[in-house]
This record gives C-alpha cells, sequence and structure tokens, in this order.
C-alpha cells in the first residue's frame, strides 16, 4: 500500500529541527528562551517542532535535560502543535527508555536513528527500531542520516518496518531521491525532507514536508514554498526555494553543523562542546544571506 496524498500528514508539514537554547555558561538549558523561541516558531508558520535532535545537540544533553526542555516547550506552545521527540542513542535498551520519558514530558511522536558506531547489520537495525516502536504508544519517525551515523537504513529495511503500526514516517537525509520514490510508491510511510536543499524536490515527488534547520531562523520563507507548490504554483515555489537557497547553502552546506550556523544568527547561548562557533567570516555571510533573505519579502 501507498500513502494516500489526501491523507494529513502524521506531525504536519512544516517542522522546525529546533537549536536547544543554553544559558550563558552552558551549564543548562535555558527553558525560558527555548519556550519564547518555540513559540515564536509556530507563530511564524511551523506546523510542529522536533526537538532533541541533531541540530538540538542532543549527543551533549543529559536525559533529565531533554525531559525539562519537552516539558518546557510543551507548556509554550499548547496541546495544538505536534512535538517530535530526538530518542536515537547507539544503545537500544536507552533508545527505549528515551522513548518512554519522552511520551512522559509530553512528545505526540519519536524520531530515531539506526544505532551509530557499532554499525550494526540490517537485520539488526530492524530489530532495533520495532523495540523502540513497541515501548511506547507514540508514533515514530525512521531517521535516516548515514552521513552521520555511518549506517543507511536500506529501502528494504524501510518496507519491512513499514508494517509496524507505530512507524510511520520517515526522516529522510539521505541525499537519494531515487530511493525516496520508490518508498513513496511502494509504502504509506510520510516522508519529511530533512535536508533544506531538497525539500522542495522531495514535496513534488510526493513527500509530506520538512524538517528544517533553516526555519529556526526563516520559518515563513520555509512554509512559503510548500504553500505555494499547494496552491498550484510551481513556478512560484520553484522562485522561493531558490531565492532561500543562498542562506540554505551556507547554513547546511559549508562544513558547518546546523546547530552552529542557526546558533549564530539567533540568541540562543553557547553551543556546547565539540562543537565551536562560527567564525565572524561565517558569521558576516551567514547575516548578509539573511538579511537579503528578508529583504526579498
Amino acid at each position: 500500500m501507498t500513502r494516500d496524498g489526501s491523507t494529513p500528514p502524521p506531525f504536519g508539514r512544516v517542522l522546525c529541527a529546533m537549536v536547544t537554547p543554553f544559558t550563558p555558561s552552558g551549564d543548562a538549558p535555558d527553558l525560558d528562551r527555548a519556550a519564547r523561541l518555540a513559540a515564536d516558531l509556530v507563530a511564524r508558520g511551523c506546523d510542529g517542532l522536533v526537538l532533541n535532535g541533531t541540530t538540538g545537540e542532543s549527543t551533549t544533553t543529559s536525559d533529565a535535560e531533554k525531559a525539562a526542555l519537552l516539558r518546557a516547550v510543551r507548556a509554550a506552545v499548547g496541546d495544538g502543535v505536534a512535538l517530535v521527540a530526538g530518542v536515537g542513542t547507539a544503545d537500544t535498551a536507552h533508545t527505549a527508555e528515551l522513548a518512554r520519558q519522552a511520551q512522559s514530558a509530553g512528545a505526540d511522536g519519536l524520531l530515531v536513528v539506526p544505532p551509530y558506531f557499532s554499525r550494526p547489520p540490517q537485520a539488526a537495525v530492524e530489530a532495533h527500531f520495532r523495540r523502540v516502536a513497541d515501548a511506547t504508544g507514540l508514533p515514530l519517525a525512521l531517521y535516516d542520516i548515514p552521513g552521520r551515523t555511518g549506517v543507511r537504513i536500506e529501502p528494504e529495511t524501510v518496507l519491512r518496518l513499514a508494517d509496524h503500526p507505530r512507524i510511520v514516517a520517515v526522516k529522510d537525509c539521505s541525499y537519494d531521491l531515487a530511493g525516496a520514490a520508490r518508498m513513496l510508491s511502494r509504502t504509506p510511510l510520510a516522508l519529511y525532507s530533512g535536508c533544506d536543499e531538497l525539500n522542495l524536490p522531495l514535496y513534488a515527488i510526493g513527500g509530506a514536508g520538512c524538517v528544517s534547520t533553516v526555519a529556526n531562523v526563516a520559518p515563513g520563507p520555509v512554509r512559503a514554498v510548500l504553500d505555494a507548490f499547494d496552491a498550484g504554483d510551481t513556478a512560484g515555489a520553484a522562485r522561493l526555494h531558490r531565492r532561500l537557497l543562498p542562506l540554505t547553502e551556507l547554513m547546511m552546506a559549508s562544513g558547518l553543523p546546523g546547530a552552529v550556523t542557526a546558533k549564530a544568527l539567533l540568541d540562543a547561548g553557547p553551543l556546547r562542546e565539540p562543537l565551536q562557533p562560527a567564525d565572524r567570516e561565517a558569521v558576516d555571510g551567514l547575516r548578509r544571506a539573511y538579511e537579503e533573505l528578508v529583504s526579498c519579502r
């Protein structure tokens, strides 16, 4: 069975992969700042937020910090906004425990990477996802990002996992358009672009939407691309997509992680090591691209 295009996406269309603001010392999440940022992102066009993901510096936040962030953002945005919690780790048991914690803290869904570093074979990757999906009653999105994990969720593995009632989506960072098209034609899973450069191409072949890092600073323009496409203005969607590209390329393809580039444009506190802040040249380039984008509106 394939996905019915008339079915609403499980977590909305436009999700922001939200940064985690920290206090000036970096010792703790700045929950007040996180709440304000979350509310602002929703007001400016985001249907949902992904917390404790790659851009949220999840590898350097504790379990308790992850739960506190979820609770603070839930209180700020209310119950009508989808909150998807990144719970991926290299340890299946720990990932399942984080999934249960996320459910208790108010998450609406889970985002799970394959186990990294150990590089398990596909049968073990499949077993990992099934165990995490069985740990809670929440819907789950597979997070295919082999450039970070060193492990691809192979298309045949995705096809098998699609039979699990709580595995409902894929966040695709594989840069494999042909593979994405095959998945869309053969499963009911919702496909979310996890690479801002491919938001429009993936949406045009039947994707459900995007999980965007660029939306941290430009949620309206990111949403406008998909809105134009839905309105039948494909030329306008392409024009808006191209307008975003200079900022997108600097934020996503300049050799700096998205958490670094997003925080260079936000008042969101420091990064946690090993990440380091962008240098002055990179910050100036990001600000110029952002200002040019805003001036074109």
